[in-house]
């Protein structure tokens, strides 16, 4: 049994049994009771007749087979403040961290959800496919963004766990395929809570080092649990933004991560991945052979056909003194055809350019200035007259009014000897003595200053 704080004992409690309390009063008290006496609770259940109103918090149901709870998410508590990865939808089982309170108008208790976590492989699902849909329409998926992954890469980093099979697979094949390869280990936990931050840590430092040319990022496979730490978001943006190509190497062929569908490169197992980002040194000696032997072939036949070609050049060839008469000949023709033209050329520009002389003298525009230069002045001169006489106009105006006005003011009337009175309570002016009535305050403004008085009688008429 719970005893308000409001009594000083549960005796004193007791005896005011029979006071009479207000409905609001007595929820205020249960609420108090509830808010004292649970603080936080994590509870477990379904969602139901979920509703987002436009305020932006979330009004819910949460249930289990035998009991519900009403419960609000506020939205200063919500995903983007928490960091909650996933939208709260009809259906989904959750673990919520929240208060116990009492909505005071209607009575009702509920909870108030501070924080969210989906529950089962059937929540965890869910927020796969909510994160999934969400990246892709951002665009961290989009083919446009994936990096080449280098052909014959010098340093290789590799992010898994640094014990069990995936680490000795990778370092076999690569052992095996090109031993000369270099491989930086980052070791980092594959599973729980802390795998996620120690993976994105990796890749920094990866980055931070400079020297690797691709990343793996593998682990072997495992349930959808297990597996979690690679559908995380903050693992997918870090991926996406990475500078160096990175290739998914996550579970077996059948599972599929939000770190497959941004990697650059999805390879179906650990030990796949090795073998394409590592080509097999063996096979690329017997290419570069093969190459090297067709080279020769083609130098060989390039080097007969090129003899042959000189043969018959040699036998086609002619003099070249007489080629080197006949360009001469041809060069002094276009030479004294270009004097010509040139000549000719000359010839219209200059008389093109006496025509043109002549039209500017007669239309020559020195003698339109000075007129409109004279009409300018007339203007100034006739403006600067006008604008003399309104100030004087204005003046003389301004000179009268200010008579007229310093003849009215109040101030000339008190200089010659009268006052003003108002009264104290409303300031307003007394102009009968029947405004006033004995012991009221009154001020008497004079031409120099005021006076607070009393008045002691009142004469009337």
């Amino acid at each position: 049994m719970f005893y308000l704080k409001i009594f000083d004992t549960p005796q004193r409690m007791m005896g005011l049994a029979q006071e009479i309390i207000t409905v609001s009063q007595l929820n205020e008290n249960i609420k108090y009771i509830l808010e004292e006496t649970f603080g936080f609770v994590w509870v477990e259940g379904e969602i139901s007749n979920l509703r987002r109103p436009q305020s932006g918090h979330v009004y819910f149901t949460l249930k289990d087979d035998k009991s519900q709870i009403r419960a609000v998410y506020f939205k200063q508590f919500g995903r983007y403040r928490q960091g909650v990865s996933f939208e709260l939808e009809e259906g989904l089982h959750i673990l919520c961290r929240a208060k116990v309170s009492v909505y005071t108008p209607r009575g009702e208790y509920q909870l108030i959800v501070e924080s969210a976590e989906p529950r089962g492989v059937g929540a965890l699902q869910k927020l796969f496919e909510q994160l999934k849909v969400k990246l892709a329409a951002e665009g961290l998926f989009d083919e446009k963004y994936k990096k080449t992954i280098p052909f014959l890469p010098r340093i290789i980093g590799v992010i898994t766990s640094p014990s069990g099979a995936v680490i000795k697979d990778i370092l076999n094949i690569m052992a095996r395929r090109f031993p000369s390869v270099d491989l930086i280990i980052a070791p980092v936990r594959v599973q729980g809570a802390e795998a996620t931050r120690e993976i994105v840590q990796a890749l920094r430092n990866l980055h931070a080092d400079g020297r690797t040319e691709v990343i793996i990022i593998a682990r072997g496979g495992g349930s959808l649990e297990d597996l979690a730490p690679f559908n995380d978001e903050m693992l997918a943006r870090e991926i996406f933004h990475s500078s160096i190509p990175i290739v998914s190497a996550v579970g077996h062929e059948t599972d599929f991560t939000i770190c497959d569908f941004v990697a650059d490169l999805r390879a179906p197992t650990p030990s796949a991945a090795a073998e394409l980002v590592v080509p097999e040194r063996e096979e690329l000696l017997k290419k570069l052979q093969k190459l090297d032997d067709r080279i020769k072939v083609g130098l060989l036949r390039c080097v007969e056909e090129k003899k042959d070609e000189l043969d018959e050049l040699k036998t086609r060839l002619r003099d070249p003194r007489r080629l080197l008469a006949g360009w001469q000949i041809h060069l002094d023709v276009l030479r004294d055809r270009l004097k010509t033209a040139f000549h000719h050329i000359e010839k219209n520009l200059y008389t093109d350019l006496r025509q043109r002389e002549l039209r500017l003298l007669h239309q020559s525009p020195a003698r339109k200035i000075e007129e409109k230069k004279e009409k300018i002045n007339n203007i100034g001169r006739n403006m600067r007259r006008i604008f003399s006489g309104r100030l004087a106009f204005y003046n003389e105006q301004l000179r009268r009014t200010a008579v007229v006005l310093e003849s009215l003011s109040p101030l000339n009337v008190l200089r010659r000897g009268y006052s003003i009175t108002r009264g104290m309570a409303g300031n307003a002016v007394i102009r009968r003595a029947d405004e006033l009535r004995v012991g009221d305050d009154v001020n008497i403004r004079l031409a120099e200053g005021s006076i607070d008085a009393r008045v002691k009688k009142v004469s009337r008429g």
